[in-house]
């Protein structure tokens, strides 16, 4: 049986990315995505696959439902949702207008809730079973200045999908976050700061390599929840960012430099010094 996907925001950036593989998985693509937003590039990039799009501004939440029942009538029913369309804006706390903040919201918080709490609903009368995969952030687990709202829009995300992932597991419907890390996309450029400066300064504190990642990396994440092999994975956020939430003080710049212990044993005097910096 074909697996069908919605996803919104697949225009450009990562979500084209996961509409990409989930195509190529023989996936039936659905995409909800903004008015102004150019269905071409990921048509031409798919010859051969039927790409549904639909038309929305998600920042009105109260039309979500029905298109959610327009979708389930017209293209069939939903396996897997993606709520990966989001916004940010970069800026001091004190430079966030109430108009601002509710717009982010609607996107990246309210939206997602009510495409997920409709589809679940249609998942449920349809004799249950399904996958809600939100598109979060690492921003969703911890703070970066510059954004406040964003992050806190992140760090909802997070706890709803836990929320949801034990309202509806009893039903067979699973419910987990993807955050990545910095990914290769043109998106944060726009962002009023030192953009090459801060790429360097930033690479330098991924231990994966020192390189920021690729739409195919968090892709690959997404499919793996989607897939059969994530059946027992529910409430959880997979963390795609090289590492660097793990790195907690940037310190090995500061360390003596890496020499292999093989066909050398560790001497008396290596193992006190390891036993010090212990302390």
């Amino acid at each position: 049986m074909t697996t069908r996907v919605l996803i919104t925001g697949a225009s450009r950036g990562i979500g084209r990315g996961i509409a990409t593989a989930f195509a190529g998985s023989g996936a039936e693509v659905v995409v909800i995505d903004h008015p102004d937003a150019d269905p071409g590039p990921l048509r031409r990039s798919l010859p051969g696959h039927e790409i549904k799009w639909y038309q929305q501004d998600l920042a009105f939440t109260l039309e979500l439902p029905a298109l959610v029942d327009r979708i389930w009538d017209e293209s069939g029913p939903i396996d897997v949702l993606v709520n990966n369309a989001g916004v940010a804006v970069m800026g001091h706390f004190n430079e966030i207008p109430p108009a601002g903040w509710r717009q982010l919201m609607a996107v990246n918080l309210d939206a997602p809730f009510f495409l997920s709490q409709r589809l679940a609903e249609h998942m449920l009368a349809h004799g249950g079973g399904g996958r809600i995969i939100m598109i979060s952030s690492k921003n969703g687990l911890v703070a970066e200045p510059g954004l406040a709202a964003y992050n806190a829009s992140k760090g909802g995300l997070e706890l709803m999908a836990r929320s949801l992932a034990v309202e509806l597991g009893y039903a067979g419907i699973t419910v987990n976050t993807v955050c990545p890390g910095m990914i290769d996309t043109d998106l944060a450029e726009d962002f009023p700061l030192d953009w090459n400066a801060f790429r360097r300064y930033y690479e330098e504190h991924i231990p994966l390599n020192g390189t920021f990642g690729t739409v195919a990396d968090v892709a690959a994440a997404v499919l793996y929840l989607a897939s059969p092999g994530a059946r027992y994975v529910t409430g959880t956020a997979l963390v795609v960012d090289g590492g660097v939430l793990a790195n907690q003080v940037p310190r090995a710049q500061f360390m003596n430099p890496y020499r292999s212990s093989i066909g050398s044993p560790p001497t008396e005097e290596s193992a006190m010094t390891a036993a010090g910096e212990q302390g």
